[in-house]
């Protein structure tokens, strides 16, 4: 092992909270368009709440952005990407993202949101179980405020090895983004 000379000066680990599957007041921190796989990779935080800033403290402990997603505008994907047009929409008075004339990704960064994150089970390299949030939907921050939503049960990955797929991807990552995860 190396000599870790400043170790006197690391502040010690303290308990880190697991952040439960529900409902989220969060706004966008990054926003990038992928024109030629036709999807937005979308960064936030949470804003209000307990958990208010739960993935920058992560990020600062793990060196890791967990509050991701990527939506696709492909025409398959088109009704749950205008979903998340009229969220972010009716989240944020007088503000407009309908991906027409209104579609600078751009504008979405400090917007707010209401998101609602459900968990997975996935296999991880180890063999093992785990278990994993991901974003279930974007909704009006209204409906967050009111508990007007629901968090899905857990989805079991299925029982059958031969129908279990080693899932490399973390939050939704869409197949062949070429993103990196910090668990390969």
């Amino acid at each position: 092992m190396k000599s870790i000379k400043n170790i006197a000066s690391v502040q010690e680990a303290g308990d880190s909270t697991r952040l439960p599957a529900g409902g989220y007041i969060c706004k966008y921190t990054k926003v990038e368009d992928t024109p030629e796989k036709q999807y937005l990779y979308m960064e936030f935080d949470i804003v209000e709440g307990e958990y208010k800033g739960y993935f920058a403290d992560l990020e600062e402990r793990a060196d890791f952005w967990a509050g991701r997603c990527w939506r696709s505008y492909k025409d398959k994907a088109l009704p749950m990407f205008k979903r998340m047009c009229s969220a972010v929409t009716k989240s944020n008075k007088g503000f407009i993202f309908d991906g027409n004339e209104h579609a600078d990704e751009s504008t979405l960064i400090g917007k707010k949101v209401g998101i609602i994150l459900g968990e997975e089970e996935y296999l991880g390299n180890d063999g093992s179980i785990k278990t994993r949030l991901y974003v279930v939907r974007e909704v009006d921050i209204a409906d967050i405020k009111a508990g007007k939503f629901k968090v899905p049960a857990l989805k079991k990955i299925p029982e059958s090895s031969a129908e279990v797929k080693q899932d490399d991807d973390f939050m939704n990552i869409p197949e062949g983004s070429g993103e990196e995860t910090p668990f390969n």
